[in-house]
């Protein structure tokens, strides 16, 4: 990922925490955290999901995964599995994750679309598809608005992907958050009425 903030600072324009008590996050779950960064959201994630849930981390930046190793190893957490690698390329488990979460890297993909048919693969029927990203504006953080996302371009690839739309909504002063499901559980319903 391009664009690295000092956590600290992060943290007084973004509550790792919060964010993942929003979509829903509970102990037990398994969470993909596709872009991970070194891990603003993994640590968190992986504290909340506690020793029998399961964390699949996955960056294309190997240095970052090497940052993150670190982290986890100092934090002692082993619910954490990492991954360097392309997202683009990556289908890390087929049904496995509850949620699969996009923590403000959508716009940052060769192949957002790509990514996303792979999220479909990667999340359980019931599971939800979280993204978390930039508005679509000039703002003092953040990747510069020409490359970032609205959060209509975002849905209607979320919804051509094979997803429902259940939630666009305000995240903080500088970002949204749409969180959906996989549409064929609705299909599957629909066709054996």
């Amino acid at each position: 990922m391009p664009h690295h903030y000092d956590e600290t600072a992060r943290r007084q324009w973004q509550n790792p925490e919060q964010i993942l008590e929003t979509i829903g996050l509970k102990a037990g779950m398994t969470l993909l955290d596709i872009g991970c960064g070194q891990g603003f959201f993994t640590l968190p994630a992986a504290k909340i999901v506690g020793e029998k849930g399961k964390i699949y981390a996955l960056d294309i930046s190997a240095s970052n995964i090497t940052a993150l190793q670190q982290k986890l190893k100092l934090a002692g957490l082993h619910n954490v599995v990492t991954f360097a690698q392309p997202a683009e390329e990556a289908v890390l488990c087929q049904r496995c994750a509850d949620i699969v979460f996009f923590g403000i890297v959508l716009h940052d993909f060769q192949d957002a679309r790509r990514v996303l048919l792979n999220a479909f693969q990667m999340l359980k029927p019931a599971g939800i598809l979280a993204n978390l990203d930039w508005e679509k504006e000039v703002a003092p953080y953040g990747p510069p608005e020409h490359i970032r996302f609205s959060r209509e371009k975002a849905a209607n690839l979320i919804s051509e992907t094979g997803f429902e739309i259940t939630t666009i909504a305000d995240s903080g002063l500088y970002h949204y958050l749409i969180l959906a499901r996989p549409a064929f559980k609705q299909d599957i319903k629909t066709e054996t009425r």
